[in-house]
């Protein structure tokens, strides 16, 4: 018997982590992908798992996302990124929550692994995110970077989580790190801050994010992987705002 829930996925170029997050979901009753015009083995991929392909250009996570949940037929919807996972232990908590249907979304917690490891500390656990929500109560807020679902209605917690293989290299973080830092510049710039703001937070920020994750969230408890992440996090804050100064100086 399928899960009957909707899930929705966006992809573009995600041919090494797909197919295992496709297989996670596949006892589900509908699978969306919304591709971005993928140039690799995607499409192709996605095609032995569902039918319901979407391509559209790319217009920013939230508005992709959105476009992927407006494409669900099904009352509920679990959106899912590409490199996560759904366990059986989470499945069979999902369908016993929507026999209740006390909530009119779920937070899931996520086990995030960093360069083959499970990151226990440093603000990366539980990393409680929305992702299970009716359809016709939940959407996607407008933002350029770190897109949330907002719920009309009332908000529950699971407790199984879903896995989350971010950051296989250091590569791969420095590359994201890279355009996630100029979307948030942006953000930043939308909110119409003053120069001495930013600065502030461009000379403050970088230095209050690494003793909070490496020091008050234990990061030092990760090892070498819990300094590296305070050091990247805390450029990353530097970066963002030297993007948003540099922004507003123009």
């Amino acid at each position: 018997m399928k899960i009957p829930i909707s899930v929705a996925i966006i992809t573009r170029n995600e041919e090494k982590n797909i197919e295992e997050a496709l297989e996670s979901v596949k006892d589900f009753e509908e699978i969306i992908v919304v591709d971005s015009f993928s140039e690799d083995r995607t499409v192709e991929i996605c095609k032995k798992y569902t039918d319901k392909i979407f391509q559209n250009e790319w217009s920013g996570f939230a508005k992709q996302k959105q476009y992927a949940i407006d494409k669900a037929t099904l009352p509920w919807v679990l959106v899912l990124d590409a490199d996560e996972r759904v366990t059986e232990a989470l499945k069979l908590e999902i369908i016993e929550k929507l026999k209740s249907d006390e909530a009119a979304g779920y937070f899931i917690p996520r086990k995030n692994f960093f360069l083959g490891k499970w990151i226990k500390h440093s603000g990366w656990w539980p990393d409680y995110t929305l992702r299970l929500f009716r359809k016709d109560r939940g959407k996607m807020e407008e933002r350029a970077v770190h897109e949330r679902i907002t719920i009309e209605g009332k908000t529950d917690y699971l407790r199984e989580p879903l896995l989350h293989f971010t950051y296989r290299s250091i590569e791969g973080f420095v590359d994201k790190m890279q355009k996630y830092s100029t979307l948030s510049a942006m953000d930043i710039v939308k909110k119409n801050p003053s120069k001495s703001k930013i600065l502030t937070k461009m000379i403050f920020a970088p230095i209050y994010t690494f003793l909070k994750m490496f020091i008050v969230r234990l990061g030092f408890l990760d090892g070498i992987r819990g300094f590296i992440l305070a050091f990247f996090y805390s450029f990353y804050s530097f970066l963002k705002y030297a993007k948003a100064w540099e922004k507003i100086w123009k």
